[in-house]
Formats: C-alpha cells, structure tokens, sequence
C-alpha cells in the first residue's frame, strides 16, 4: 500500500512515517502543498495522511487535487483544531473517509490506514 503523509510538524510525521513503513506500506512524508502535488505527478497513493491545518499551502487544495489526479486515494484528515469537529469536513472534501486528532495512537492511524487503503485499492 501507497501512503502520501503531509504533516507540518516533521517529527510527528516521521513517528507516524515509520509506524507506517513496520506494517509494511511505502509511505513519503512531505510537509507541504506544493510537494504533495509535485508526489501526485508522479505517484498514486492509495491512501492519504493530511494536516489540515497546514504551514505551506491548503490542505484542501491537496484534497481536491487527489480527488482530481487520483480518484480511488481516500484522506485521513488530522487537526489540532476544533474546526469541522462536528463532522462536516465529510461535506467539503468528497475523499474524506476519517478526522482525527494529531493525538491519535500510531498503532490506531495504522489501522485506519490499512482500513481505508485497502477499500480504495
């Protein structure tokens, strides 16, 4: 499986990254819009890890762009924020399969990513 990790805080990224890589997935983690985009060029991912309150570009411009580019890729959506708490980020991005916050257990990420990976493959 073909994970797509955009995450601002690289640490967190890179713990998330790994967790990932043990379970045997090939995952890239980038910190931004614009390198996203340039991996999709390139790249499906299966599944998609995204900050949605990113440092560098719009987390939804990189939604929409994989709905677009590849349209079998769902989005695990994570935050800080209380923004779209109330489920709503499902009616924005049409990818949108789970939101969780960034204090989510790798081993639980992991499960959702398998989860939702394998039913857009």
């Amino acid at each position: 499986m073909r994970v797509l990790i955009v995450e601002s805080n690289p640490d967190l990224g890179r713990i998330w990254m790994r967790h990932l890589e043990r379970q045997g997935m090939k995952v890239v983690l980038v910190s931004g819009q614009d390198a996203a985009i340039a991996h999709m060029q390139q790249e499906a991912p299966d599944l998609i890890v995204l900050d949605l309150v990113l440092e560098n570009g719009s987390a939804f411009a990189i939604a929409d762009y994989a709905n677009y580019r590849c349209p079998s890729a769902r989005v695990i959506f994570t935050t800080n924020a209380s923004f779209f708490s109330d489920g709503s980020i499902f009616q924005h991005a049409a990818n949108a399969c789970a939101f969780v916050t960034k204090q989510v257990d790798p081993e639980d990420l992991s499960a959702m990513v398998e989860h939702y990976g394998k039913a857009a493959s």
